[in-house]
């Protein structure tokens, strides 16, 4: 008997240690699903809280879009961005002082540019614009200093995984059939799988404007915001003009849709590549193994109408890098490819996933190579390739599909473009929100005089400035579940969330819910049943910003 347990022992530990299969090991007072930016700093606040913590993360990387290669913050009004999350800037700030930092660039050559503020804010001692991996260090000195427990590469078994009682989640299984016992959970993920699992009411896709009364949601046909539209007549088919030779790639047949009505279709993801133009930094672009030119063919047209673009959203980061972003009418968003992708299964997911790193793979090589490109765009694209020194563990590529949107939770409260635009009271803020309502597009459509175009392109400044978000929007109805949050995949409709969705946003509302999840722990209440003035109380105390002062 000894000697069988001895066995048992050795075989505990080949599977990673003994801590991984000690009961004990597994429950803490919060336990937190995702490897997300907000994921890491709602653990952050929850051990500064003295409570326990365990964050399932399907990730290995840690950070989400924020060390993904989303370096080239979206900060809106960065006034409005306190707590953690100004923390997290202020340590990329430390960072950047070493002069160490500067490996391929001094530091009086990069400039200070950023989004709508200065890239280093030396006033206020933080740095809005990185690399991927000074993002990833920062996220992972957290995890050191705050000694907090992550259990990466754990996926959620979607099916039978949530265990519910009385309406709370009791805990959580993983595909490896680990199981995860908590007081409270917090779902952090882009996708919002924990909630789905849970029970909680969601929706995928764009509401009616009737539905909450809004303007911007919906089918948007003929509204033409940004410059990601088609400017001239550019024909769909195969052989222009002709609707018998067939589509091509990327255009969908179906009808758009009418102005104003809901659909299945989601906002485009793409990848945020990290691109550097330094020799001895810079990898040539591959040519992927499936490689079809003709996937692109859409693009040299636009190149023949005279559009000369492409390096508009090569938005420059430390070290002669990049942040390059969608662009244009044809560019780096795989727009109509990602319908299915927030409840599709993980192997679905896998394939999507795929589908976009070919795409942009491919559209880079195309860009680099193709002779139907402009020569002018060609030599410069030939002095960028894939940072070499980024994402060194695969292929440097990132690891990180930039989800702009997948599910969102119906909570207590829905954001609508009426918060956005404070046309109406928020009494109950755990944060602000201040950028613009921004959607990319979700399909490219024939018009009714047989060219293309594309739609769901929308950007609307919020009308009053900043905007407070409500603590309704982080918890579900009382009926169906009472002791989880969720940060991320927010109750929000699609307009609204196309503020929301920024990363300083995340980290702010995930620092919120890890106070809603502790005072909720000590007072023995549920999420919907937290006192506001006390929550606020802590908010405050933790330098979140909340407007003024009620």
């Amino acid at each position: 008997m000894k000697y069988i347990s001895f066995l048992l022992l050795i075989a505990l530990y080949a599977h990673g240690g003994c801590s991984n299969f000690d009961s004990a090991g597994e429950k803490a007072d919060i336990v937190i699903y995702g490897g997300t930016s907000a994921a890491i700093i709602s653990a952050v606040q929850a051990i500064k809280s003295g409570k326990s913590v365990i964050v399932v993360s399907p990730d290995r990387q840690l950070g989400g879009l924020s060390s993904g290669g989303l370096g080239f913050t979206d900060t809106g009004d960065k006034s409005v961005i306190g707590g953690l999350a100004r923390d997290f800037y202020h340590r990329l700030y430390l960072h950047y002082q070493d002069s160490a930092s500067w490996r391929w660039q001094n530091q009086d050559e990069y400039g200070n540019k950023g989004q709508g503020t200065a890239a280093i804010d030396g006033d206020n001692r933080t740095m809005w614009i990185f690399e991927p991996h000074a993002a990833e260090k920062v996220f992972e000195e957290y995890v050191t200093e705050y000694d907090i427990d992550v259990r990466r590469d754990e996926w959620l078994d979607r099916d039978s995984g949530v265990a519910m009682k009385d309406g709370r989640i009791v805990s959580i299984t993983t595909l490896s059939g680990k199981t995860y016992t908590g007081k409270m959970f917090i779902d952090a993920t882009y996708e919002g799988d924990l909630m789905a699992a849970a029970g909680v009411s969601y929706h995928v896709g764009r509401e009616a404007n009737s539905v909450y009364e809004e303007q911007w949601n919906g089918v948007q046909t003929g509204v033409l915001h940004h410059k990601h539209w088609f400017a001239t007549d550019i024909s769909p088919y195969v052989v222009p003009g002709d609707s018998t030779s067939g589509l091509l790639y990327g255009v969908s047949a179906e009808h758009p849709g009418e102005y104003g009505q809901g659909d299945h279709r989601l906002q485009a993801y793409c990848f945020r590549i990290c691109l550097s133009n330094h020799p001895e930094n810079r990898v040539e672009f591959p040519k992927p193994d499936n490689y079809n030119p003709n996937n692109y063919e859409l693009l040299a047209r636009v190149f023949a109408s005279g559009w000369r673009e492409t390096f508009h959203k090569f938005d420059p980061i430390p070290n002669r890098k990049t942040d390059t972003n969608n662009h244009g009418p044809f560019s780096t968003d795989l727009i109509g490819m990602n319908y299915d992708y927030p409840i599709a299964s993980y192997e679905r997911r896998k394939e999507i996933i795929k589908e976009h790193e070919d795409y942009q793979k491919g559209l880079m090589y195309f860009l680099a190579n193709d002779e139907r490109v402009p020569a002018d765009v060609r030599e410069e694209m030939a002095q960028w390739g894939l940072a070499k020194d980024e994402f060194v563990d695969n292929g440097n590529w990132p690891h990180q599909l930039y989800i702009r949107e997948a599910r969102r939770m119906i909570g207590q409260h829905v954001m609508t473009e009426h918060d956005v635009f404070s046309d109406q009271e928020v009494a109950d803020p755990v944060g602000m929100g201040s950028y613009t309502l921004d959607s990319h597009n979700v399909q490219r459509y024939i018009k009714p005089d047989g060219y293309v175009q594309n739609e769901g392109d929308i950007g609307v400044k919020p009308k009053k400035g900043p905007y407070r978000i409500s603590y309704g929007s982080l918890i579900p109805k009382q009926e169906e579940c009472t002791n989880l949050l969720v940060p991320v995949c927010v109750s929000s409709s699609h307009i609204a969330f196309g503020s929301i969705r920024m990363e300083p946003v995340f980290m702010i509302l995930g620092q919120s819910a890890a106070l809603a999840a502790v005072l909720a722990i000590d007072k023995g209440t549920t999420v919907q049943d937290v006192e506001y003035s006390a929550l606020r109380k802590q908010l405050e105390l933790e330098s979140q910003i909340l407007g003024n002062k009620k």
